[in-house]
């Protein structure tokens, strides 16, 4: 191991397990040692512990004094801290992964392949310690955590399965006697940027592709969820991936922009909102480096007359209360038309009502906690303008007292399109719905919008359905299903939703550049 270890006991729900942690310093004065398996109450053994970066293959010591706490937004309770790199270690990071990517292009790309297999062989056996470090930092059920874990293992995969599918051209040149040549090849470094509400997903889906096209990637987690990315670099140590290829870094602001306006830094991927999109497009405009940003959302559903409206209510609450509505997917806007629009509302109003709020680790049926108190604030403060506007409060819009990040799930009613809180993400447990009375009308309202990643349409004509799906102004349409981004698909924004996009072919190819070679002969 690169690091001393410390043996400890991980409790969730009354069960534990040991294990070991080499990424992480005990805290002298609050890291709690059970070495005894006796009682003791839920996530105390892990309450506070330090995490180091991961750099060129091992868990470093920073020259940096500089920490940043993590809270478990359940409790609003400090669970452990991260080391934020220092310019030097960030500087180290980005040369270290150069120097690996000349060697890393140099294997062949079932090499890199059988590699990226290791690695998800690994995070899935770690899927545990990965899963649980993420429950305490999101406030998602251990189930649920550790399914992200193994999904995240899914998606490494499916990039590892392109190793024998990365095809150039070879086009007719108008020369006689000649042949163009185009090949793909891998840009060099790349700063991968990942949001704070699916980490150890968006991670993997970030760098999987990156790395099976011949990439090395420097990461900079959220500063709210840092411990599971340190996790899966736990998984690449066991799964022997060259030092260099993959290194992750707790970091702020500025630091961030070293490593993202390094030279050596050729492409710049994020998952975020659109103003820290403004930000990395400032990164690039440095060194011309390549973007990549899925950006915000605010994913329109349609609900016609003749669809089901049972099952359209049931998926949508399902959506907007997944993980407290922090999808950049999830319903953000629901437009119904008259005719059943009472009828609908009802059916929301009496499902969203159901929903109860709490800590997922004490009762995983509840919806989870928003990320942090200012979110919290904010989204409390969208609600009570859209109030002010003239919006009906149906259900929820109470901001709750007591420990944790936690908000009821709302629903607005008698909402206009020209509010707020239906032309701002939200980001949040709250719907407002608008009633319609013609499909023009109702197309006419989804298109008008600033985003364009996500959109949703339930109906059982498969006219309307092939209307929507060549009209829709946006990179994505679920017809009679809500989102839930598959890894073949392209997960593309349109507008202010972002550049490029993630998943399946296109998303492979989003981490390579050309080079076309004009043979004579």
């Amino acid at each position: 191991m690169n690091t001393p270890a410390f043996q400890c006991v991980f409790r969730m729900g009354g069960s534990s397990f040991n294990r070991l942690w080499p990424s992480v310093t005990p805290d002298k004065t609050t890291a709690t040692h059970v070495a005894d398996g006796r009682d003791a109450s839920p996530f105390l053994a892990i309450t506070m512990r330090t995490y180091r970066n991961f750099i060129d293959g091992r868990f470093v010591e920073s020259q940096s004094d500089s920490f940043a706490d993590v809270d478990n937004p359940a409790t609003s309770a400090v669970i452990a801290r991260v080391t934020l790199a220092s310019q030097d270690d960030a500087l180290s990071a980005v040369e270290a992964a150069s120097r690996a990517q000349k060697k890393w292009r140099a294997l062949t790309a079932i090499e890199r392949g059988e590699h990226l297999r290791r690695f998800a062989d690994a995070i899935v056996e770690r899927a545990p310690q990965i899963g649980a470090a993420l429950a305490l930092e999101s406030g998602k059920s251990a189930a649920d955590s550790e399914n992200e874990a193994r999904y995240a293992a899914d998606i490494t995969r499916y990039h590892a399965e392109w190793a024998r599918r990365i095809e150039g051209e070879v086009i007719p040149s108008d020369t006689p006697n000649e042949n163009l040549v185009l090949h793909r090849e891998p840009i060099g470094v790349v700063a991968c940027l990942i949001p704070f509400n699916y980490p150890v997903y968006t991670l993997l889906r970030k760098i999987a592709p990156a790395l099976i096209t011949g990439n090395t990637v420097v990461v900079r987690p959220s500063n709210n969820t840092p411990a599971s990315a340190f996790e899966i670099a736990e998984a690449a140590l066991q799964a022997g991936l060259p030092a260099g290829v993959f290194n992750v870094l707790a970091m702020d602001h500025a630091t961030a922009g070293t490593v993202c306006t390094h030279p050596a830094v050729g492409m710049i991927a994020l998952t975020g909102s659109v103003s820290a999109g403004r930000i990395v497009l400032e990164y690039c405009k440095t060194n011309i480096a390549k973007p990549s940003l899925e950006l915000g959302g605010k994913a329109p559903a349609i609900i016609e007359p003749d669809a089901d409206l049972e099952a359209a209510a049931s998926a949508i609450v399902a959506s907007k209360t997944t993980h407290c509505g922090q999808l950049c997917t999830a319903m953000e806007r629901v437009y119904v038309h008259a005719s059943v629009h009472d009828h609908f509302v009802e059916l929301l109003r009496t499902k969203m009502h159901a929903v109860r709020s709490g800590d997922r680790s004490q009762d995983p049926s509840k919806m989870g906690p928003l990320v942090s108190r200012s979110a919290q604030r904010n989204i409390h403060a969208m609600v009570e303008r859209a109030v002010a506007e003239g919006a009906t409060i149906a259900t929820g819009g109470e901001l709750p007292e007591g420990p944790g990040y936690f908000y009821p799930a709302t629903l607005l009613v008698n909402c206009r399109h020209d509010m707020e809180i239906v032309r701002e993400e939200i980001f949040g447990p709250v719907l407002p719905v608008i009633s319609y009375d013609t499909l023009d009308d109702a197309l006419a309202m989804a298109n008008d919008h600033q985003y364009g990643l996500s959109s949703v349409l339930y109906t059982e004509n498969y006219r309307t359905a092939m209307r929507v799906a060549n009209e829709i102004e946006a990179g994505e349409l679920y017809v009679n299903r809500t989102p839930a981004d598959p890894y073949q698909g392209f997960h593309a924004g349109w507008k202010r939703s972002g550049l490029g996009g993630d998943d399946g072919k296109h998303g492979m190819l989003e981490f390579t550049q050309t080079r076309l070679v004009i043979m004579k002969y």
